[in-house]
């Protein structure tokens, strides 16, 4: 591997995807060099984070070699030519280990790529290694730490996928959120978190852990390159019922035109007592710092909707863990096994009703997309806990899990205490490009 100061590395990172991807396109920079530089920071910072749990350098950079002797023979290049990217470890890659996070599965090395893993190749991806989930996407804490300051919880449930890119370890990073667990870990790494409208993008060959909520997520620096890699991925897979055939929004252009001012809403989230007095304050500053952002009052039915929320994806859980719960429930740990018995306890009449409120609640929220681009919100409750017993709260992201809505967070400004917050913006369901729009609009105003 050729060799390469730490601080060289760092700076050509820095560049983000979209750069990146166009140096790799004009020849000014190759797939091996851009490894090199992700090998190197994660050399320097990976004893510390912890954010992979399978990564072989020579693996990449083999991957990286083949791309460049492509480019070289004047072959056509996919979109994400010689990007490296970050997979959690949920997500099915043939010939790499995939052990979902527990024990149960120590060893598993799956003989088929997920069907996003098919797709990042196709376009061009180099599959740098697979990164740090908690236990089966579930809440039991990970090794990985935040790389803003070690001392503190990363986030779960995708926390290596959100510390690497936080880290600058690698540019763009894939996780999944079946409650938060795209937005909140990115909001606490200070990177973007970008979780679609529900069945934008295949699940085919990731962990199912319900099939009502689970939703494939990007990270990445900034709205253009989360924009980059989710609209390769976006797609329709007959083997996931959740996807249908429609055409694949164009994000890209979305993240990078211009236009008018967007029309924003300000919607404080349930428990809102939760939130920590000083996030409060700045994203509120922020919001009445945005002409036209009208605050809207709280929404009634989300309050309910956090259980809801809860017990659909217990009930769902029960019936997809329920092999590792009667093979190796020894294995699993006692946030597991707990939130299992209480899936298993959930009554049918119940769960038929709470999957109504899908439906309940976009009716509600059409009546202010209908007069609003997007929703702003806090992305969580503050920053980063500190210590290890929990990957936080992720109050303010299921009910937007529940509803099927798209949200991305943005890196707003730091805490006292030196880590990022983020905030949060929601957009209509099926309309990922107009909210990305929003998005790559309020990232201009906290740049200036």
């Amino acid at each position: 591997m050729t060799g390469m100061e730490i601080s060289q590395a760092e700076d050509l990172l820095a560049a983000g995807a979209v750069a990146l991807r166009d140096r790799l396109a004009q020849g000014r920079l190759t797939a091996v060099e851009l490894v090199t530089a992700c090998l190197t920071v994660i050399a320097a910072r990976e004893p510390e984070i912890q954010a992979w749990a399978w990564l072989d350098a020579d693996h990449a950079l083999a991957q990286a070699e083949a791309l460049d002797r492509r480019r070289a023979a004047g072959a056509a290049l996919g979109p994400l030519h010689g990007l490296p990217v970050g997979l959690k470890d949920v997500i099915d890659t043939a010939g790499m280990p995939t052990e979902n996070g527990t024990p149960a599965d120590a060893g598993r090395v799956p003989q088929r790529d997920a069907w996003i893993v098919a797709r990042l190749r196709a376009a061009g991806a180099v599959i740098l290694g697979k990164t740090v989930t908690t236990e089966m996407a579930f809440l039991h804490p990970s090794r990985t730490r935040n790389p803003w300051n070690t001392a503190h919880s990363p986030g779960g449930s995708s926390a290596g996928s959100a510390a690497a890119v936080g880290a600058g370890m690698v540019p763009l990073a894939v996780g999944t959120q079946t409650g938060g667990s795209v937005i909140r870990p990115a909001a606490y790494c200070g990177a973007v978190g970008f979780k679609p409208s529900f069945g934008a993008i295949p699940r085919t060959g990731v962990l199912l852990q319900s099939h009502t909520l689970d939703t494939l997520g990007v990270f990445a620096r900034a709205a253009a390159d989360a924009a980059l890699i989710a609209e390769v991925l976006f797609g329709h897979d007959p083997q996931d019922s959740a996807t249908r055939p429609l055409p694949v929004p164009a994000l890209n252009d979305a993240a990078r035109g211009e236009g008018p001012a967007p029309r924003l809403a300000f919607l404080p989230p349930p428990q809102y007592d939760l939130a920590d007095p000083e996030m409060v304050g700045k994203l509120e500053a922020f919001a009445a710092g945005l002409e036209g952002c009208e605050t809207l009052p709280p929404l009634p039915d989300l309050e309910p909707a956090v259980e809801v929320r809860t017990r659909i994806n217990a009930a769902e859980m029960a019936k997809y863990y329920a092999g590792y719960n009667d093979r190796h429930r020894d294995l699993l740990s006692e946030e597991m096994t707990a939130f299992l018995d209480s899936g298993n306890a959930v009554r049918a009449l119940d769960y038929l009703a709470d999957l109504d409120w899908r439906g309940r609640l976009n009716a509600q929220l059409d009546d202010i997309f209908d007069r609003c681009d997007a929703v702003l919100t806090p992305a969580t409750t503050g920053p980063a806990p500190e210590g290890f017993a929990t990957t936080g709260n992720a109050v303010y992201n299921g009910i937007w899990t529940l509803c099927g809505t798209p949200a991305i967070t943005l890196p707003l400004t730091r805490a006292s205490n030196g880590l990022p917050l983020g905030l949060q913006l929601v957009g209509r369901r099926g309309e990922d490009a107009r909210l990305m729009r929003v998005a790559a609009w309020i990232e201009r105003r906290i740049a200036g």
